[in-house]
């Protein structure tokens, strides 16, 4: 996931709460406090993404040296003539 386009983003989603809130509660503590929350929210399902990633490639490494390590090279027996 590229994290400058993850910053736009989650800028704009809290920017567009920021406006939903201050419109139905008038005020823009509360809409400030909405778009704080969501900015909370968006950078830690962020992070749970990314260290989900890291941990689902670092176990596809894992078994792919498990295999490799298991694995013999193939016999080859000379033909008789």
């Amino acid at each position: 996931m590229y994290f400058p386009q993850f910053l736009v983003g989650m800028f704009a989603t809290s920017f567009i709460i920021a406006i939903w809130a201050e419109l139905e509660t008038g005020s823009v503590w509360k809409a400030l406090g909405w778009a704080i929350l969501a900015m909370i929210i968006l950078q830690v399902g962020y992070v749970g993404l990314v260290v989900r990633l890291a941990l689902k490639r670092g176990s596809e490494d894992t078994e792919a040296d498990l295999v490799s390590a298991n694995s013999t090279t193939p016999v080859h027996r000379a033909r008789p003539r």
